[in-house]
């Protein structure tokens, strides 16, 4: 056993597969959720802590419990519409509690911090592929609350010694290989699963919202990885920081953009399904077009995605029809 690895959220969709990446690469997840949106099925591989970043106390008492080597920190908000019309839940939750663990952490002597960021702390970026040197111009409060986030993570290595790596990354997507685990929210609001659920008739058909960007098509772009890759990602972060590596920040995606025309083509060809369909407004927030380079972290983490969107769609679907009940 290599050691002890917190990971907040860990009952979520990323989180758990990180858990799994993790416990292959032998450490030990040690999942922290309140279950507001995670699954207690999705909890598979390690030892459980039922909590909240919003509790202070909480935090202090399972630090001092497990001593960990590390934190990985999925747990957060994390819809864009949402954070628009709620922002003080998410610059509560997604900021005071990233400050909550940062204190945990001094108080333990825990210094390796792996961060969930997002490509939404660019907000509408200007290249057609978005780099690190890429300035951050958020233009919804989830992003901004995660870019106040990474400040924190800075702020902190510098005057007390924190070691990180915050992961930017694009559209998780898919589901774990073997079938254990997927993608299963009460809320959901990611392309794939929805026009999944709208193919087998379990939703109303897939609102396409904004058909009139700036895109080959009209529609949105957007870089999809699958969620295996991105969590083999965080292992490989995990390693550069135990390896004593030193902070950086990173995107994670495909480099490949593909429009929501085309995510819906691809799974009725993968599925031999119709996905119905109806237009709709933009999402107010919602950038044109957010496609990766991933030149970083190629270099630092020799990260190279094994998933092209047609299995991501493959694994999707297979979870699809057999997932266990959503999260209440």
């Amino acid at each position: 056993m290599k050691g002890d690895v917190i990971v907040t959220g860990g009952a979520g969709y990323v989180g758990s597969h990180a858990c799994k990446a993790l416990a292959r690469a032998g450490y030990r997840p040690i999942t922290l959720d309140n279950f507001s949106t995670g699954n207690r099925w999705a909890v598979r591989y390690g030892p459980l802590e039922v909590a909240d970043t919003m509790r202070p106390d909480q935090l202090d008492a399972i630090f001092t419990r497990w001593q960990p080597l590390a934190v990985m920190h999925f747990a957060a908000v994390a819809l864009v519409g949402e954070s628009m019309t709620d922002p003080a839940l998410y610059y509560r939750q997604n900021v005071t509690g990233t400050l909550n663990l940062l204190d945990a952490c001094r108080a333990s002597g825990c210094t390796n911090f792996v961060f969930s960021s997002t490509c939404a702390v660019y907000g509408t970026p200007e290249t057609p592929s978005i780099d690190e040197r890429t300035p951050e111009r958020p233009v919804n409060p989830y992003g901004a609350s995660k870019a106040m986030a990474e400040r924190m993570l800075a702020d902190h290595a510098m005057a007390h010694g924190l070691r990180y790596v915050a992961l930017r990354y694009f559209n998780a997507a898919g589901a774990d290989h073997d079938g254990e685990i997927g993608e299963s929210r009460a809320i959901e609001t990611h392309l794939i699963p929805l026009a999944l659920d709208a193919a087998l008739g379990r939703r109303p058909p897939l609102r396409v919202m904004g058909t009139d960007y700036a895109t080959q098509d009209g529609t949105a772009v957007r870089d999809y990885l699958h969620v295996d890759d991105l969590a083999r990602a965080h292992v490989g972060a995990l390693e550069r920081l135990d390896g004593g590596g030193g902070c950086t920040t990173l995107n994670l995606g495909s480099g490949d953009g593909h429009s929501v025309r085309q995510v819906v083509d691809t799974i009725e060809r993968v599925t031999g399904r119709t996905v119905p369909c109806i237009k709709a407004a933009r999402r107010p927030g919602d950038p044109p077009r957010l496609v990766a380079d991933i030149t970083a972290a190629r270099r630092e983490l020799g990260f190279e995605p094994c998933a092209n969107l047609e299995r991501i769609v493959e694994t999707a679907w297979r979870w699809a029809r057999e997932a266990p009940p959503r999260a209440a």
